[in-house]
């Protein structure tokens, strides 16, 4: 890996995350959960941040790699709905009865 922490903190864009680590990717897994790719990412780089406070910064960014693996295969195996990353997936609409609340007396 040739890039440097400060080159790392400057990324924007999923695609940038992906070129920076040299990472294959299928642009259409990433248009369709890009949001929710960079949203796992960051998650698991902060448990990186908060475990490891040892770590030089060739072992900070391998780390990150992997960590971005991770994420993206999680929406390659699975979807925004089942992983709930955002609010709008955790909260009950107001004013809607649901199926399986309905009872036959």
């Amino acid at each position: 890996m040739t890039g440097t922490i400060d080159q790392f903190k400057k990324l924007v864009d999923a695609e940038e995350f992906f070129q920076f680590f040299n990472m294959s990717y299928d642009l259409e897994v990433v248009n369709v959960n890009r949001l929710h790719i960079l949203k796992k990412f960051s998650q698991y780089m902060q448990e990186i941040d908060d475990n490891s406070f040892d770590m030089n910064q060739e072992e900070r960014l391998n780390q990150y790699s992997l960590a971005l693996q991770k994420a993206y295969q999680v929406f390659v195996e699975s979807t925004p709905h089942e992983q709930k990353l955002f609010k709008v997936f955790n909260d009950k609409p107001k004013n809607v009865v649901t199926l399986t609340e309905i009872t036959s007396d």
